[in-house]
């Protein structure tokens, strides 16, 4: 039994993937299946190591990205797709897997196509509220479509649709319990607020903490993912801002949080702030109040309709970039914190609003249309 999966670019694609990937290898040994053959196509293995930990093969492809504004890349770009969609053709036709898992992004277009040539059953996982040109393009011809949020149900055929919810990596299912405060070096006494800016970080986020960083510390302790490219700057401009202040080390900046961090930071947090991608799933099953600052529309159009979405369950409140001002993220946080009441509904709204068997249906669905398509 041979699966592919594709999709990839950021971590909102690829670690669905992962998530997928590792539900299918623990039903294959619990149900005592031969063990399936993993492939991830994309032009890039975005984290080597996670597919080599998941006997994932690597599929080198190429795909070409279609801007949504004027840029002369786009010209370019129609070559490296055409390339990639023959690439993927040949690929395919000699791997000839049972079925493809699609996680959106410009690079699953090449490999869905060559699926959709060679009439090979195609399962695809759309993350937003609103599906990407490619999943909707998909969903004409996908066998199952996953979703995570319900307004994007209404984009496929309602016959081949389901409410999953994102599929999260066991290994940042669940918050640590056990020496949280120790390692970030943290007191039990001070509420956590915890900043996380996506893989690469929030220039914005960031900005807005640094300006607010005195008054911040006076109440709270701040772990602030900054992104690697960042950190150096954020931490020389804290340094200045708070560094001889009665509580600077409260601050805690990282460049990056991995797995084991980001339990951690989890396990010590009251509040989370964040952008609008996949971190929501994994702040929901956390049962975190959280405050979700998108990437504006001009730039990503899918994450403003997604953090209004999840805010509408109750779980979480938006600021928008436009909007973001250090009274305003100060005013936000005192509000939430300071109302245990607060704090325990948009908790509730949370966990009511993380599925945390995504993965599971996901990968049974995967697994039941491989097994069938075998035969």
């Amino acid at each position: 039994m041979k699966i592919l999966f594709t999709g990839g670019g950021t971590g909102g694609h690829f670690y669905p993937v992962i998530a997928v990937a590792e539900a299918i290898n623990d039903i294959a040994r619990e149900k005592h299946l031969i063990e399936p053959q993993l492939y991830y196509a994309a032009p890039e293995p975005y984290d080597r190591d996670l597919l080599v930990a998941n006997n994932i093969t690597f599929v080198q492809t190429s795909a070409g990205k279609l801007r949504r504004y004027f840029s002369i890349l786009n010209f370019f770009d129609l070559f490296k797709t055409a390339w990639g969609i023959t690439r993927s053709v040949f690929r395919i036709f000699f791997l000839y897997p049972d079925v493809v898992f699609g996680s959106g992004g410009f690079t699953s277009f090449p490999t869905l196509l060559a699926a959709r040539l060679f009439r090979i059953p195609v399962v695809i996982y759309a993350t937003d509220a609103e599906p990407s040109r490619v999943n909707l393009w998909a969903g004409k011809f996908a066998a199952k479509v996953a979703i995570s949020f319900p307004e994007a149900a209404h984009f496929f055929p309602a016959d081949r649709v389901a409410l999953t919810g994102n599929p999260i990596r066991k290994s940042v299912l669940l918050p640590a319990r056990e020496g949280v405060f120790e390692y970030f070096h943290l007191t039990r006494d001070v509420p956590v607020l915890v900043i996380i800016g996506g893989s690469q970080g929030a220039v914005a986020i960031n900005e807005a903490i640094l300006a607010a960083l005195p008054q911040l510390i006076e109440k709270y302790q701040i772990i602030h993912h900054t992104g690697v490219a960042n950190f150096e700057e954020v931490r020389g401009r804290a340094h200045v801002a708070i560094g001889d202040l009665s509580h600077a080390d409260r601050y805690k900046p990282f460049g990056y949080l991995d797995a084991l961090a980001l339990r951690m930071a989890a396990g010590a947090a009251q509040l989370i702030i964040s952008r609008a991608g996949s971190t929501i799933f994994e702040i929901a099953l956390w049962g975190i109040p959280s405050i979700i600052i998108p990437i504006p529309p001009d730039i990503s159009h899918d994450q403003s309709k997604n953090a209004f979405s999840y805010a509408r369950s109750g779980a979480a409140v938006v600021i928008e970039q436009n909007n973001l001002t250090p009274g305003l993220l100060l005013s936000e946080i005192d509000r939430i914190l300071s109302n245990p009441q607060i704090t325990r509904t948009m908790s509730n709204a949370a966990r009511a609003f993380g599925r945390a068997d995504a993965a599971r249906t996901i990968a049974d669905a995967v697994l039941e249309i491989a097994l069938s398509h075998e035969s």
